[in-house]
Parts: structure tokens; C-alpha cells; sequence
């Protein structure tokens, strides 16, 4: 497959382009998903015309509300540089299919930077750039670096980055209502493994279509599906999908293998095994048996099994 593209905070791959002239290499994000992702990299400092090294900014609580404002000088005010660089950048933007960015940035920051009051910091803020990034593409995955850090956060961020992907090459061509229909049968169990009411909301959307008002719903239903997706699926949920796929072999095991299947849900409900060990056993019994509405699923495999993310979860 051709690679995702991704935005990513610049210095987030070795870039020497932070305040202090350095850089915050992850190597994982570089030399993991970069296999899978084409990085664009951005810094809306330096973009601003701010320079390398240079004095640095924070998010300061102001009677003109917050402002990104010099830690040493007060007098230097980059709130409205920083806001303007980051609107020019929306012809590239709109083309990714997902956003990394630097954890505690008063420019990158996603949430929980610090906006300082009268010199007291409230971890309360979002970096000027992503407040940007996420009011302008509300349905686009975006992610802090060290929340990736977390296997449950990064298999989610993940799995999201692909379902956008996969909906942005659905969308290339003049998108039909089959086509949407496909799309939902093949995402149902992911939806239904991060909440089930939205599921139901995501199919009614999909039986209510109608092909006069198909762009409409379908934009209701992306926006829908990936606010959905921003839910972290638990574990209760993931054994009810769980179950609801064995039901399609009930009438096709035998005895034994409808005891080990049900013991291996259940192990993984009790947190003694990942969920890729039930998710293969699964894959199995359908290689042998197989369904054309399972086999068709992204559940069974949301993602390049080379990541191992469900291995941690």
C-alpha cells in the first residue's frame, strides 16, 4: 500500500528547530510507523519567522485572553504571528489523514499546556497551532507524541489513522451509496467495539440514505464514525464483539472448539491474554468456515499485523 500521509511536529524527527536550538527525536514514530506513514513535517515557530535558537514563549492567561507571550520578555507577543501560520497552512493540511504532535508546546500542544496566571501555570491550555488543527479538521486522528507511549492510546490513534485513510480513498472517486453501505458493513464492529449506541446512530444514518442528500449524510456519517473512534474501545465492548462473531460459527464448530473459543473470551476478559490471541483464533475457524460479512471486517485485522498493536491490548 502506498504510504498515509501524516503531519507531524518537526522536531519530533530530529529536526534542530525547538527554542533551544534542539530537537525531540522518537525513534519509534521515525522508524516504526514511519513504514507505514509519509511525515510532513512543520514547526509554526520557525514558519513564523521566528529564529533558531530563540527566546521562549508560553500561554499566558491576559485580560485579551490567552496569549503565547515571551517567558523573559513580556513584551513579545507571538500570539497573532502563530495564529496566521497556521491558517496558511490549510491547502496541505487538508490532504493528511492524521496529525502528530509535540506534547507541552504553546504552539503544538494538544491539551494540558500550561497557561501561567500571575506566574501560577494551570495545565489548561492547547498550543495555538493545534487549537488551530482541531477546530479546522475536527474529524482528522491527532495525537501528542508521549501519549503514544500508552499501547491502548497508540493502537487507537492508529486504528483511526487507517479509517480515515481508507475513507479519504473512498472519497477520491464520486462516492455511491453501495459504496457507503460497504464502507459501514466493513467498520460496523470496529464502531461497535468503542460504542455501541453510536454504532446504532452510524446505522440508522446508513439506512436512512437517500442519493439526493448522499453528500450530506455521508459527511454526517464520517464526523459521526470518527467521534465515535475518539472513544477508546474497552474491554467489555471488545468481548461483546467478540461474542457477536462467534455466533456466526454456532452452527459450525464442534463441541470442543465452541468450549475453547468461548474459554478464550473469556481468558481475555479477565485480562490474562491480549486481544490478538482470541481475534486469531477467530481468524481460524473462518479460514475453515468462512463468512463473507466477517472475512470482510477490519475488525479482524484493523491495521498492518507488523505494528503488534493488539498485542498489548
Amino acid at each position: 500500500m502506498e504510504k498515509i500521509q501524516v503531519g507531524i511536529s518537526s522536531c519530533l524527527l530530529g529536526n534542530l528547530v525547538r527554542y533551544d536550538g534542539a530537537h525531540k527525536y522518537n525513534s519509534y514514530i521515525e522508524q516504526t510507523l514511519g513504514q507505514y506513514f509519509e511525515f510532513r513535517s512543520f514547526c509554526p515557530e520557525v514558519a513564523s519567522g521566528m529564529t533558531i535558537p530563540r527566546p521562549p514563549i508560553q500561554l499566558q492567561q491576559t485580560a485579551a485572553g490567552i496569549r503565547s507571550i515571551g517567558v523573559k520578555d513580556s513584551n513579545l507577543d507571538v500570539t497573532e504571528k502563530l495564529e496566521q501560520i497556521s491558517i496558511q497552512q490549510h491547502e496541505w493540511l487538508k490532504n493528511l489523514s492524521a496529525y502528530i504532535l509535540k506534547k507541552d508546546s504553546p504552539s503544538c500542544g494538544m491539551e494540558r499546556v500550561k497557561v501561567y496566571k500571575n506566574g501560577i501555570p494551570a495545565r489548561s491550555g492547547i498550543g495555538i497551532f493545534a487549537d488551530y488543527l482541531q477546530k479546522a479538521f475536527p474529524n482528522l486522528p491527532i495525537e501528542e507524541e508521549g501519549r503514544l507511549g500508552d499501547p491502548v492510546l497508540r493502537e487507537n490513534f492508529i486504528q483511526r489513522v487507517f479509517v480515515m485513510w481508507r475513507w479519504q480513498q473512498l472519497c477520491l472517486q464520486d462516492l455511491t451509496t453501495h459504496e457507503l453501505m460497504i464502507f459501514h458493513s466493513r467498520h460496523k464492529l470496529i464502531a461497535m467495539s468503542h460504542n455501541q449506541n453510536i454504532a446504532k446512530d452510524l446505522g440508522r444514518i446508513i439506512a436512512n440514505i437517500k442519493p439526493e442528500t448522499l453528500a450530506t449524510d455521508a459527511q454526517q456519517y464520517i464526523s459521526t464514525l470518527m467521534g465515535c473512534l475518539k472513544t477508546v474501545a474497552t474491554r467489555g465492548n471488545h468481548v461483546n464483539v467478540l461474542q457477536h462473531i462467534q455466533g456466526y460459527l454456532k452452527t459450525s464448530l464442534d463441541k470442543e472448539d465452541k468450549r475453547e473459543l468461548s474459554e478464550t473470551i473469556e481468558n481475555y476478559r479477565k485480562n490474562e491474554i491480549p486481544l490478538i490471541v482470541p481475534l486469531t483464533l477467530l481468524r481460524h475457524y473462518f479460514r475453515k468456515q468462512p463468512n463473507d460479512f466477517i472475512d470482510a471486517s477490519y475488525y479482524m485485522l484493523p491495521h498492518p499485523g507488523e505494528l503488534s498493536l493488539l498485542n498489548e491490548i
